[in-house]
C-alpha cells in the first residue's frame, strides 16, 4: 500500500498539478492592425488604424492541430489590441489572428499578414509578461490618390 501511495505522490499528483497551468501574472498579448491604403504588402504613411477590428488569440494542440484555447479582442483607437492569456500554453502553436474589420471598405485581410505567432509561456525565461505579435493588415477596396508617388519611393 506505501509503494501505491508513494507512486501516486511521484507521478499522479504532479501531472495533476501541471494540468491547471495558470500564471502567477497573466500574460498579455499585444499588437496593431492597420488598414493598407496602397495595397503595398507593408505598412507605409497612408496606412491607417482599424479602430475596433476584432483580433483572437487561438492556441492548438501540436498533435491533433486542434483548438484549445481562443480568447477575443478588439484595437483601440491607437490600433492597438490588448488581450489577457491567463494560462501558460507552453506545449502548443499559439497565433493572433484577425477575425474582421471594423471598416467596410477596408475588410479583406491582407495575405500572409493575417496572423502572428505568439509564444505564451513563461518557461523559456522572458523578463516581460508582454507578448508582441507582429503587425496584422486589411486591405483598401480602392488605393488612395498618392499611393504611386509613395511606392517610388521604395
Amino acid at each position: 500500500m506505501a509503494k501505491v501511495l508513494l507512486l501516486f505522490a511521484l507521478c499522479v499528483l504532479p501531472a495533476l498539478v501541471s494540468a491547471t497551468r495558470m500564471v502567477k501574472s497573466p500574460l498579455m498579448v499585444q499588437g496593431h492592425v492597420y488598414c493598407e491604403h496602397c495595397r503595398a504588402g507593408f505598412e507605409t504613411s497612408k496606412s491607417r488604424c482599424v479602430l475596433h477590428a476584432k483580433v483572437k488569440v487561438v492556441c492548438r494542440d501540436k498533435k491533433t492541430n486542434q483548438v484549445v484555447y481562443e480568447r477575443e479582442g478588439y484595437t483601440d483607437k491607437a490600433e492597438n489590441y490588448q488581450i489577457p492569456v491567463h494560462e501558460d500554453h507552453w506545449d502548443q502553436i499559439c497565433d493572433a489572428v484577425l477575425v474582421e474589420s471594423s471598416q467596410p471598405d477596408c475588410a479583406t485581410m491582407t495575405p500572409g499578414r493575417e496572423r502572428a505567432r505568439v509564444i505564451l509561456t513563461n518557461y523559456n525565461g522572458f523578463a516581460s509578461t508582454t507578448r508582441y505579435a507582429n503587425a496584422m493588415s486589411f486591405l483598401a477596396d480602392e488605393p488612395e490618390a498618392g499611393c504611386a508617388e509613395i511606392m517610388k519611393m521604395y
